[in-house]
């Protein structure tokens, strides 16, 4: 009998998920916890094809400027048009004075560790004062994939480090089943620095204080694809405020890296029969930066023969 070509850490991810594997008995789904962030469960699946996803990377979007890479100075943060400027915001951070216009581009212009100590110092807003730990990012800094959530929770503020706590293991077990891990080819990343008092949803002033931490950290790590885990991780860094399930199934650009959004794990713990829909996306990523690969080794052959 051919063996399946399911791995033992995919088919543990799809029992994890409480998806069917092949040669085993159908899970018993466990029961839905209340939906608190409101999402839409009746929306069909989207069927990922490969001239469908094709046909997506080359979608338009809002003009932006030029995303600054590591080692240039002196550019400006990016800032899609139409959205508040993120430059003069109020603050107290050691380094990054009170209405300091130069805030956004003396970011921008950071190398890894000039920006780890900016973090780590940064009393911007109010979360600066409350945290007991700001969580800069962990992973590899010159890997291909990058995951961005939403905010540190209890557990990343004790430790200072992304993604601990049930939660963590569940991203790393999502990890592990598309053939990735954190220490390998992936970067992880939040939206805020600093955990908000109780995990409440992150502000807006939040948001366009710290924004510039996380685009400063995608232009120094150059990444092929990023995953968006959640609303506010989507939202923050498109920077739209298009729900979650129209996001979703389709994939979005950042610049001209594309974004593919997904639920976020802590999210998944709380109802775990949208491990399914999420299991989807996880498929599509893996699908775009396969397509990459595919266009980057046909560029290649066509420079080769020029």
């Amino acid at each position: 009998m051919p063996s399946h070509p399911f791995s033992d850490q995919q088919k543990r991810f799809l029992r994890l998920l409480e998806l069917p594997v092949p040669g085993e008995p159908p899970p018993v789904p466990s029961p839905r916890s209340k939906d608190s962030v409101g999402h839409n469960h009746g929306r069909e699946q989207f069927q990922a094809s490969p001239a469908g996803v094709a046909s997506a990377l080359r979608m338009q979007v809002p003009e932006t400027s030029p995303v600054p890479k590591a080692g240039e100075k002196g550019s400006a943060t990016p800032v899609l048009s139409g959205v508040p400027s993120l430059q003069g915001l109020p603050g107290t951070g050691a380094g990054l004075p009170v209405d300091d216009p130069g805030r956004a581009p003396r970011i921008a212009a950071m190398d890894w560790v000039e920006l780890e100590q900016a973090i780590q110092s940064c009393r911007a807003c109010q979360l600066g004062d409350t945290r007991k730990n700001a969580v800069v990012g962990a992973g590899n800094q010159k890997g291909r994939w990058l995951f961005v959530g939403e905010a540190p929770g209890a557990e990343e503020d004790r430790l200072g480090e992304a993604f601990v706590g049930r939660a963590g293991k569940l991203l790393d077990a999502m990890l592990q089943a598309m053939g990735l891990s954190r220490t390998g080819q992936v970067y992880i990343a939040n939206i805020l620095k600093c955990r908000p008092p109780q995990n409440r949803d992150p502000l807006g002033l939040e948001v366009r204080t710290c924004i510039p931490f996380l685009q400063r950290q995608i232009a120094l790590l150059q990444p092929r694809i990023i995953v968006a885990l959640g609303r506010f991780a989507a939202q923050g860094l498109l920077q739209k405020d298009t729900p979650l399930n129209r996001l979703r199934g389709v994939p979005q650009r950042y610049q001209d890296i594309p974004v593919i959004v997904t639920y976020h794990p802590a999210y998944l713990l709380r109802n775990p029969l949208d491990k399914r829909r999420a299991w989807e996306d996880l498929r599509l990523a893996l699908q775009v930066h396969l397509s990459l690969d595919d266009r980057s080794r046909t560029d290649s052959i066509a420079s080769a023969t020029e």
